[in-house]
Order: structure tokens, then sequence, then C-alpha cells
């Protein structure tokens, strides 16, 4: 399973109510960051998340709203007595902006390592995690994220049985290792079935509609993405400053086959109340929600 809670769904600036944006994704006692704008800490302490465990920080892009709450939380998990590395990903200049951050966060006592983003896709990955980045359309480098948990069929006892493989490999094949016995190898498919529907998320922001995106969003159990305005009068705007509207993320998501659930977030300043507009999405995919800050999530795979 994916625990899956949106720490912050505001864009620009904060609000009183609403913070910048963040994403964290929990697996097996680690987790992911997508991107920490300002407030990301007090965002997480009020859903009840601890992010000490976050292994890697995927940044988007690198406008303020998305990576200004970065040096306080690192300096929160060196007091939290972190030893640990921490991995940052983003796009070109993510190393400079990450170093130059690090100026007001000196004395960490983990190693902070930075990677960044130079193709239009780049495949990355996390304990039994695929992520994928895809390049999107904003007024500089920026990304979307796909996190994906593959599923191995089911164990097949009858066809372990016919490649005369031993009781005690059993288990081990199932978790996918491969095992040498006199002279012969048995693997994983030897004792599976046909791989099963795994979990998938996508994350994006900062954007106007690509084809890459709905591309990307292909299969996701939970497709976030952003809905700066909610009103259709908004597109000149958008369209100038490269944001979304609600209707040409719900587009997205429609286009996008085998989305299940489609979550906007980055709302603007001046959009008090997405709520109000949530319809407008709906019309075009029916399972839109317009989260506010902690809501939270857990995928799991579907038995059926």
């Amino acid at each position: 399973m994916l625990d899956v809670c949106l720490l912050g769904t505001g864009g620009t600036q904060p609000l009183i109510n609403r913070w910048l944006t963040s994403l964290v994704v929990r697996y097996q006692g680690h987790a992911v960051l997508i991107d920490c704008g300002e407030g990301t800490q007090i965002a997480a302490q009020k859903a009840g998340i601890s992010l000490k465990p976050v292994d890697k920080i995927l940044i988007t892009h690198l406008h303020a709203d998305h990576i200004s709450g970065l040096p306080g939380l690192l300096l929160t998990m060196g007091n939290m007595g972190r030893t640990e590395s921490i991995s940052i990903i983003g796009p070109v200049g993510t190393e400079r902006v990450v170093n130059s951050l690090l100026c007001i966060a000196r004395t960490l006592p983990f190693e902070v390592r930075v990677s960044e983003l130079e193709s239009e896709e780049e495949l990355m990955y996390f304990l039994d995690c695929d992520i994928r980045a895809f390049a999107v359309q904003h007024g500089m480098p920026c990304y979307g994220y796909s996190i994906s948990l593959p599923r191995a069929g089911k164990f097949d006892a009858a066809r372990a049985r016919e490649n005369h493989i031993p009781l005690e490999y059993w288990k081990r094949l199932q978790k996918g290792e491969t095992i040498e016995h006199e002279g012969l190898t048995f693997t994983p498919d030897m004792v599976l079935g046909p791989a099963r529907r795994g979990l998938k998320l996508t994350y994006c922001t900062d954007t106007r509609p690509t084809p890459a995106i709905a591309a990307a969003a292909a299969g996701s159990d939970l497709f976030i993405c952003e809905g700066m305005y909610g009103e259709d009068e908004n597109l000149p705007k958008a369209k100038e400053n490269k944001h979304m509207l609600f209707s040409e993320a719900a587009h997205l998501a429609a286009q996008a086959e085998g989305v299940k659930e489609l979550w906007l977030t980055h709302y603007s300043p001046s959009l008090p109340n997405p709520k109000a507009f949530r319809d407008v999405a709906r019309a075009i995919f029916p399972n839109t929600f317009t989260p506010r800050d902690g809501w939270c999530k857990t995928l799991t795979f579907d038995e059926n």
C-alpha cells in the first residue's frame, strides 16, 4: 500500500488556512516528499505526519512556493537526530539553489545529495517503487512525477510442482529471488502467475496541459493535478502564467486511460473556496475532488 497526504494545496503565497505546495508519500516506514513550500513542516504537524523518514525530496521546479521550506525542514531533521543521507532531485539548477539555501542550514549532521534531471523523462527507484519524472510546460524547467508500485502475479503451486522446484525454494522464489540448485536455475516466473495491477500515483503542477501529462497519468489510482483557477473565464490568465483551469485538469484525467480519482491542488490565492467550482470539473471527470490541506488516502491493491 501507499499512504498519500497532500500537506499543502496553495499556490503563489500561503493563506491563513492554506499552506504552500507539498505532498508526502509513505511506504514501508520510508517516505518521499514532493515539493517543499513555505509552511510544509507546520502542515505536516497539523496532519500528524513526521517528515523524519523522508529519504527523497522531489522538486517540480525552482519557484519559491515549491522549495522555500527546504532549509527549515532539513534543520529540523538534523535536530531530530537524523544521520542518514537525504536525496534531493529536481530540474537543472537544483544543485545551485539548494546550495544557496543551505547557507542558512550549515550544521546538518547528514549528507545532502543533489541530482538534476536533464531529459524529458527519467526513471528512478524508491524501495520497490518506480519513480518516473516527466517534463511539463511552465515558465521554467518543471517536472511531474509518477510513483508506481508493481505487483507480482499470484503464487502458483501447480506450476512450481510442474517445474520440479523443491518446496524449500518456493518462498524465496515468491519473493523475487533466483535460485541456483544442482546446476539448474529457478526463476520467480516459474512459480508466479501473470503480473497483477499494481498501484500508481501521479502528481503534476505548474504547467499548461500537455499530452505528456495524460500519458504519464494513465492507469493512476490517484492523479493529483494543478487547478489554479476555477472559472473558465480565467483562461487568458492561465495561458499567460502557464497554469491550468479546473476544467483543463479534468480533461487530462478523462483523456488519461484508467485514472480512478482526480485531486485538484495549487489553488490561486484569489480562489478562497475551490469547492464552489468543483462541479465544473466533475462535469468532465466525475470522480474529481477539491482537497484541503492535510487530505490523506491509502492506496491499496485491488483484490478483484
